[in-house]
């Protein structure tokens, strides 16, 4: 690992980077099946399971700079580790609603289903207010100029190799037992990404921005080129997380473990590349190989279209997850370059980045809802490749340069 970074690495880098990886066990394991099990507990009602998702976004996004200013009194290292609480809180929420529905019918109703839903809406929103200004805008800190890309090619390398054991997992769990043990899991390392999140250093940001002043920010036209790509960047991430899992568990009938065990299978084969592009990002031109990334990545969404079985989800997947390195690593890596230029500003941008973010993923949805009456699910997969395009706004080099100054 020393060889691979030029020089020492920071302790804070070290500390994000473990509870980080912590945490991503949860979401390996359930990032993949909580959207189907939302679907199921549906009664297989898409738009129902569009609705949760839309509700949970927009309250996200519309809060974020209020909780921006909450943070300077309860400090970004303090904020972390209380949001790990509100995050075992929202699993903890689903554990409940799985157990209630083995439950009587007259004792565990639909209105009991849409009260704990609401809830988990609420804990999941306290975590994100919570967690995601303080791991972006302490990861701007804490990775180095000239190792940022490698940095985020190792956590990005960490995130496969996870992501290529816990589906597995989780597909032998849902097919020997059942998502209560999954949520349980989920819970337990939640409270264990505690441990290296203690040995956080100390920062302090200030949120300057009032919130109507924030809007103005995040409307005005300086910022307009990076609000597009990282509103994108949403839009093409929700389909992945929503519409893509629940179309190949559909089309594997509903086998769990063949879905946990093919999505394994189509990662692992992509850990040392994500090392190798990190490497070179630090030494390339970011901007040409985000433009020539997100082509080929766009493409892969064209050609899932016309999956229609699981070895062609094998292929396809490969390749799709291949040419997303080659356009997620430049993308993070400019994101945080742009993120630290911002000098006293670093929270002010990370909540412009996460209201685009997470209003992309609200429009991505509520397009969906407009279409899937007239056309199949594998056909959103087109919204997802013209978002994915959107990315290279932010390799804009007169925007970069003009970003760095704040009035």
């Amino acid at each position: 690992m020393f060889k691979y970074f030029k020089g020492r690495i920071s302790q804070g880098f070290v500390s994000l980077y473990s509870g980080r990886m912590v945490l991503w066990i949860s979401d390996g394991l359930l990032g993949l099946f909580l959207p189907i099990f939302l679907y199921k507990l549906f009664n297989f009602d898409l738009n129902k399971v569009i609705y949760y998702y839309l509700i949970g976004n927009l309250l996200y996004g519309a809060t974020v700079a209020w909780g921006a200013r909450y943070l300077d009194k309860v400090g970004l290292r303090r904020s972390l580790r209380i949001s790990i609480v509100w995050g075992a809180a929202f699993y903890f929420i689903f554990y409940l609603i799985d157990r209630g529905t083995k439950m009587p019918e007259w004792l565990w109703s639909y209105k009991e289903i849409i009260f704990f839903l609401i809830l988990s809406v609420f804990f999941l929103t306290l975590n994100r207010l919570m967690y995601w200004i303080p791991l972006h805008t302490d990861l701007a800190k804490f990775t180095s100029k000239s190792n940022r890309a490698k940095q985020l090619g190792l956590m990005g390398a960490t995130t496969i190799a996870i992501g290529a054991v816990m589906p597995l997992l989780a597909g032998w769990i849902l097919t020997h037992y059942s998502y209560d043990i999954l949520f349980l899991i989920a819970i337990l390392t939640f409270f264990i990404s505690l441990i290296p999140f203690a040995t956080l250093p100390k920062t302090k940001e200030i949120f300057s921005w009032s919130y109507l002043q924030t809007w103005r920010e995040f409307f005005s036209r300086r910022r307009r080129k990076a609000v597009l790509a990282y509103f994108g960047d949403g839009a093409e991430s929700i389909i992945s997380t929503i519409i893509w899992p629940i179309f190949i568990w559909e089309l594997l009938s509903g086998n769990y473990f063949q879905v946990g065990a093919l999505s394994s299978l189509i990662v692992v084969i992509t850990i040392f590349l994500q090392l190798s592009v990190g490497r070179f990002a630090d030494k390339g031109n970011k901007n040409k190989m985000l433009k020539y990334g997100s082509i080929f990545y766009a493409l892969g969404w064209i050609i899932k279209i016309f999956i229609a079985t699981a070895f062609q989800i094998f292929i396809t997947s490969t390749y799709h997850n291949l040419a997303r390195i080659f356009a997620r690593t430049p993308f993070d890596v400019l994101n945080y370059e742009r993120t630290a230029d911002q000098g006293h500003y670093i929270d002010e941008y990370t909540v412009i980045h996460e209201m685009a973010v997470q209003f992309g993923k609200s429009f991505m949805l509520i397009f969906v809802l407009l279409l899937l009456p007239f056309f199949n699910i594998q056909w959103m997969f087109v919204l997802a490749a013209v978002a994915s395009l959107s990315m290279n706004f932010l390799a804009d080099e007169e925007i970069i340069k003009r970003e760095s100054i704040i009035d």
